[in-house]
């Protein structure tokens, strides 16, 4: 079967395509529109599409939309409720479920060809768990919990994976959502919801959890597979920040009471589903499973052998997830994630085209990976362009920011080069085969989801990416998955003995992960970044302002 999935109705609009039970491709509409997360997620945007990701996962197939068996849209307006029923203030709630149910007549607009009918709408949290439990590697019967803001009734579910086929065991009915909880808290500390959560969970390192006796009151799971999550007093605990507003300590120390309270009912909600199935492997998704210091304490401390977690977490990731759900019930057998590298990638050739259209001086030399290991140890920050580009959030060694890791001066220098907020970590990329003896936590880690203790011995070697509670959210590498990267690793290592590399999103606060080669070429001429390393080709900022002839340079690589 040929299944697109889409994802459109909240934010992060995506595009997934699954052909035979096999992911062909995937992308979100953020790296083709450059508006950050798609849209924001508001009524009144819901109709929008991911049309541009949609039409490029087709063309990567050589489809027609005529050609598709069905469409997964993942969410199912019919289970919805009006939102004053379930507990929400949002009075404009009904036009977001208008255009849910009009999602197929607005596709075959989108879609030129595609029938309305192959329309399917998949249930929210049932796209979620698919997207994880069908998409793990070696999963096999699993627990899946999904955890996020919203679906259409509910903002959790707990299921089981059999054969192929998902298996609800419960489901946690609005207003009661860890997801809004932990969203209201972004706001309430002047970042933006529905995009900046993150920040908050960098922001609770630095505080303590003296409040967590006082959110307890809130936030708890209730003993029966769901939990209690609705009306914490946030300004009674913490006077509100406006954006841009310094925090204080009692900001940080509510961020780490607000962490801590979330870890320990996951923790319970783990706890219940392990009693429930006493399976081995847990899988996660939803927006909270990207909450990675939250996934370490569920693999440290809870009864599962194996914790994975989608790279695509977030609702993103249901585009994949509708599809393989439709796949899967249509007999197909679901073919596990090889990587998240599912999105667009260019020939030497089409990246050569673009450098010389730009005007650019470039070399080719005879190793990218010899050349860019040469130019870290040197100190420089290196943009590393390769391959197809990532789904999910995170940056893992496709469009990348590195950087030596050993200067501590180095996590200044990149939040100045991204222009964020100071406190906000980076991560390290090593080999597979090196990790164990830097960095205690799940291992291998491919898709920077869980956070890690550093040894004490490497703390004062590789400062740089050590957070301020001495731990790292790495990416470990597997030479036979990514070649060029644990090629510039192991380049690295020789000239500096560090097996260590710094490694951060490819983009500037505000605006998405660079996709393309432009996006490439303006990213390197608007930030101070040293070298841009494009395909087999790279460009010096020297060269890159001093406005050197490209033909001479490139023929002089040769």
């Amino acid at each position: 079967m040929r299944i697109l999935g889409i994802n459109a109705l909240f934010h992060d609009p995506a595009a997934a395509l699954v052909v035979d039970g096999r992911t062909v491709a995937a992308a979100e509409e953020e790296r083709f529109s450059r508006r950050k997360h798609g849209k924001r997620p508001v009524p009144f945007s819901a109709w929008e599409l991911p049309e541009k990701a949609a039409a490029w996962c087709l063309e990567q197939a050589g489809l027609r939309p005529e050609d598709l068996d069905a469409v997964a849209y993942s969410f199912d307006p019919s289970l919805a409720r009006p939102a004053a029923s379930m507990g929400l203030h949002d009075p404009w709630d009904h036009l977001r479920l208008g255009y849910a149910r009009e999602a197929p007549g607005f596709l075959r607009t989108a879609l030129p060809g595609l029938d309305p009918d192959a329309v399917r709408f998949v249930p929210h949290h049932m796209a979620h768990a698919a997207s994880t439990a069908l998409a793990a590697p070696g999963a096999g019967t699993s627990s899946v919990l999904v955890l996020d803001g919203r679906g259409e009734a509910t903002s959790h579910l707990a299921a089981r994976r059999v054969g192929d086929r998902l298996e609800p065991l419960h489901g946690q009915e609005l207003p009661h959502s860890l997801g809004l909880v932990y969203e209201e808290l972004t706001e309430h500390l002047g970042f933006l919801r529905s995009s900046d959560e993150y920040k908050v969970m960098a922001l609770a390192s630095y505080g303590t959890p003296r409040m967590l006796g006082e959110l307890r009151r809130y936030v708890y799971a209730t003993g029966d597979g769901g939990f209690h999550a609705t009306g914490v007093p946030w300004a009674e605990l913490c006077p509100a920040l406006r954006p841009g507003e310094a925090w204080s300590r009692c900001h940080a120390d509510l961020a780490a009471s607000a962490q801590a309270c979330l870890e320990e009912t996951l923790l319970d909600l783990v706890r219940w589903l392990h009693g429930r199935t006493h399976d081995r492997t847990l899988t996660l998704a939803g927006g909270v499973a990207l909450n990675c210091v939250a996934n370490s304490r569920i693999a440290r401390e809870g009864p599962f052998g194996r914790v994975w977690v989608q790279p695509a977490a977030g609702d993103a990731g249901t585009a994949l997830g509708g599809a393989l759900h439709l796949a899967a019930r249509g007999g197909d057998r679901p073919e596990p994630m090889a990587g998240a590298d599912l999105g667009r990638r260019w020939s030497d050739a089409e990246v050569e085209a673009w450098l010389k259209t730009a005007a650019v001086p470039y070399e080719r030399p005879a190793d990218v990976a010899e050349t860019v290991a040469e130019a870290l140890a040197q100190d420089a920050i290196v943009a590393w362009f390769q391959g197809r580009s990532e789904y999910g959030p995170r940056a893992l060694g496709h469009r990348s920011l590195l950087a030596h890791p050993g200067r501590s001066g180095n996590l200044e220098r990149l939040n100045d080069v991204k222009g964020r907020e100071q406190f906000r970590p980076v991560a390290p990329m090593v080999l597979a085969e090196r990790a164990a003896e830097i960095f205690d936590g799940p291992l291998p880690s491919p898709y920077m989801l869980f956070v890690h203790e550093v040894a004490p011995g490497w703390r004062d070697r590789i400062p740089a990416v050590v957070h301020v509670d001495g731990t790292a959210r790495i990416q470990t590498v597997d030479p036979a998955a990514e070649p060029l990267v644990a090629r510039l690793l192991s380049a690295f290592e020789r000239r500096t003995g560090l097996p260590v590399v710094v490694n951060t999103s490819l983009n500037t606060s505000g605006r998405p992960m660079v996709d393309d080669p432009r996006d490439a070429l303006e990213c390197f001429g608007s930030a101070p970044v040293d070298l841009l390393a494009i395909g087999p080709f790279v460009i010096r900022r020297g060269a890159f302002f001093a406005g050197g002839r490209p033909d001479t340079a490139a023929h002089g690589a040769m």
